[in-house]
């Protein structure tokens, strides 16, 4: 695995038309390592902190079945409307000043539209007024090219559509919008000139081939950002009864993602308490970025813990930087 890593920081690129299942039966301490020599050489010894806001809660009219907010389940999630202003630009205030460098809203539902909308190009065109060395990305659902351009001009530079599993394993997960829908979102945000933040949950019944899928097809989008969710059974979800993903499951799937995606951000999101530490060897794996401090429905580590496990690690803290 590390003659592999060497020929991968070189610029031999996997894909999926390779036999790609040594990767499951690698010795995962020889994965790990070789994963992270490729994060190191291609991606530097920085670590990407990012944080959301819930910008509207409830009410989804998609019925993916790993979510609290859809409407399609009874669950105890909160519910409420888009956000005022000030809520949302002293939150990134708040994050900002515990160094976190990258911020976005998130909100509910299919997409955003109408009054929703002008709220959110208001907030965003504040906070990037206000906080200019804030990266701000936005993740809100199916949204039209003209609206994803206008986020755009509003300071926005990063979009999030999470590709969620494999385009195989997709219709056992959402059937309200499809798998190509995503694609869709992705090309259009793309030519918005959006950078592309894309990923999905881990755990939902798909299979290694799915995970393999799945990373190849991140690969061939050449998406900026990969978040890894790994699953939290939410009660009153049809996937509540799933069982959590063992942590040695975890680790091989980060370290197969930098395998595949050598130089993208691997962004670790739900799923860290699996691990007492906060998830450390995952940032010893391949990893090198994380979404901090509360989650959407689940609860994730706070940011000051996060700095001294990075530090403890090794890591630096990427700089701020003006759009």
């Amino acid at each position: 695995m590390i003659t592999l890593a060497d020929e991968i920081i070189n610029g031999h690129r996997l894909k999926r038309t390779d036999d790609l299942t040594f990767l499951l039966k690698a010795d995962l301490g020889q994965l790990c390592q070789g994963a992270n020599n490729i994060r190191k050489a291609l991606c530097g010894n920085y670590v990407d902190l990012c944080s959301i806001i819930n910008g509207r809660a409830g009410r989804c009219s998609e019925n993916c079945k790993f979510c609290a907010q859809s409407s399609h389940y009874q669950t105890t999630c909160s519910e409420y409307g888009f956000l005022d202003k000030d809520s949302i630009l002293n939150d990134c205030e708040h994050v900002s000043s515990q160094g976190v460098n990258r911020y976005s809203i998130v909100t509910a539902g299919r997409t955003l539209e109408g009054e929703d909308l002008e709220k959110a190009v208001e907030a965003y065109q504040a906070m990037h007024e206000a906080y200019p060395d804030m990266i701000l990305c936005a993740s809100h659902g199916l949204m039209k090219s003209e609206d994803l351009k206008r986020l755009h001009n509003a300071g926005v530079t990063m979009y999030h559509a999470n590709i969620e599993t494999s385009q195989n394993f997709f219709p056992n997960i959402c059937t309200t919008h499809k798998f190509e829908d995503k694609l869709m979102e992705i090309q259009l945000a793309k030519e918005a000139g959006l950078e592309i933040c894309c990923g999905g949950i881990l755990g939902l019944g798909e299979s290694w081939e799915d995970r393999l899928d799945m990373a190849a097809q991140l690969a061939k989008l050449q998406v900026a950002s990969i978040p890894l969710n790994f699953l939290i059974p939410i009660a009153g979800t049809p996937l509540e009864k799933n069982k959590p993903l063992e942590p040695a499951e975890i680790i091989r799937i980060v370290a197969i993602f930098r395998y595949l995606n050598p130089t993208a951000y691997i962004r670790i999101a739900a799923g860290r308490n699996y691990f007492d530490d906060g998830g450390e060897i995952l940032f010893r794996s391949g990893a090198n970025a994380a979404l901090t401090g509360d989650m959407l429905t689940t609860v994730g580590n706070s940011t000051a813990q996060d700095r001294d496990m990075f530090a403890k690690l090794g890591f630096s803290f990427k700089e701020k930087r003006a759009d």
